[in-house]
């Protein structure tokens, strides 16, 4: 794989570690705030909030830059928003340092995604976004636990320090290694609407919007799930959510080798796997070993989506995929926050932690559904096309 996509992926692993890091560090940041644990949690949801407003915002900013240049400003965005963070003297000045941060957040991924996929043959686009979403999940496995551990230890403050440090570092390796010669030039933001007006682009969004959404019906409630139905110590469950990162960046190798082999059949059929495996873990989560196992395999699903979404909205928005990306990452978030809320919801009404892999299962099968739908919309435009073909091909033999 060519270097560039290396700047990339550095750039995913700090962004990942900046965006879930917060989640290990809320006591601490409560504490020395002198916030509630309820009030420190808002900074996670502000955070998911702010990429799903601040990717089309920062798509209009950029869609006249070239998309090297648009790199760059991201990354200088994300490393003021951490140093505001490392030096929040308030709650309120810490919340919008975390929401100025995740402004760079998914137009980075959005137009990195783009940038990576142009990079290398057609045949290998879905497998160099997986290579760049590896620092994603390389984020979960050690960046977090890794930050988790420096803030507990030194102070909450040091652990963004050290992240800033890392954009900084993200920047010269964009700077340096990603070549202008890659870049197609700005588009303009009218030209980029235009792309949105296919009806397949929404459909790949409300793709990922569901895809993605089943897994945080699960995740958001996974430790008290493993607890409390699995029976796990809380530092046991903090070494089975290691097994899940794993799970992660195996899936997400996996998932970008088989969106390039057959980009709709891959993904449906690992929905279909996503789906399988939260009804199983409905039953597994009451048995420690076999929970364990399951959560690892749910992790290789769960993130072998990503590649084939993202690949599939840059497929859908050839003529101009910069904004439509940006807004798949946000599509990612929307996801997130509402599997979390929908989750919340089930509680809520009285289901129990080990009905909520069920709840998580049917939304996989809808974005199941709706794969289905536009893979048989794409089934039509070709039969269409190919009359078509066929009639012009004979009106130029005559």
């Amino acid at each position: 794989m060519p270097i560039p996509l290396l700047a990339l992926a550095i750039s995913a692993f700090a962004i990942g570690t900046t965006e879930f890091v917060i989640m290990g560090l809320l006591p601490d940041v409560a504490h020395d705030l002198a916030v509630s644990i309820p009030a420190a949690g808002l900074l996670v949801s502000g955070y998911a909030l702010g990429v799903a407003a601040g990717a089309p915002l920062l798509a209009v900013v950029t869609s006249r830059m070239p998309r090297k240049m648009a790199l760059q400003l991201l990354m200088g965005v994300f490393v003021v928003g951490n140093v505001l963070c490392a030096v929040a003297a308030s709650y309120p000045v810490l919340m919008i340092a975390r929401v100025v941060t995740s402004f760079a957040h998914g137009s980075f991924f959005g137009i990195g995604a783009v940038v990576a996929a142009s990079l290398v043959p057609a045949e290998k686009r879905a497998s160099a976004i997986a290579l760049m979403f590896t620092g994603l999940t390389l984020a979960n496995v050690l960046g977090v636990p890794f930050g988790t551990f420096v803030g507990q230890q030194f102070g909450w403050r040091v652990t963004f320090w050290i992240v800033s440090g890392f954009g900084v570092l993200s920047l010269l390796g964009v700077t340096a290694l990603v070549p202008n010669r890659h870049d197609s030039g700005p588009t303009g933001l009218g030209h980029e609407v235009r792309v949105l007006r296919d009806p397949q682009v929404w459909l790949a969004l409300g793709m990922t919007v569901l895809g993605f959404g089943g897994v945080f019906v699960v995740f958001t409630y996974i430790a008290p799930i493993l607890e409390q139905v699995s029976g796990f110590s809380p530092r046991a469950v903090t070494l089975i959510l290691v097994l899940f990162g794993l799970g992660l960046t195996c899936g997400n190798t996996l998932g970008g080798k088989l969106a390039d082999r057959a980009l709709m059949p891959s993904l449906m059929g690992i929905l279909a796997l996503l789906a399988l495996v939260m009804a199983v873990f409905s039953k597994t989560s009451h048995l420690p070993v076999a929970a364990a196992v399951t959560v690892f395999v749910w992790g290789i699903a769960a993130f072998a989506t990503v590649p084939p979404l993202q690949m599939r909205v840059v497929e859908k928005a050839a003529a101009a995929p910069h904004l439509a990306s940006t807004l798949n990452i946000g599509a990612f978030n929307v996801g997130n926050a509402g599997g979390a809320w929908l989750g919340g919801l089930a509680i809520a009404h009285g289901f129990s932690l080990d009905m909520l892999p069920w709840v998580a299962a049917a939304v996989s099968v809808a974005a199941l559904l709706m794969t289905w739908v536009a893979w048989r919309f794409d089934a039509r435009a070709g039969l269409a096309a190919s009359p078509a073909a066929m009639a012009g091909g004979q009106d130029a033999g005559c």
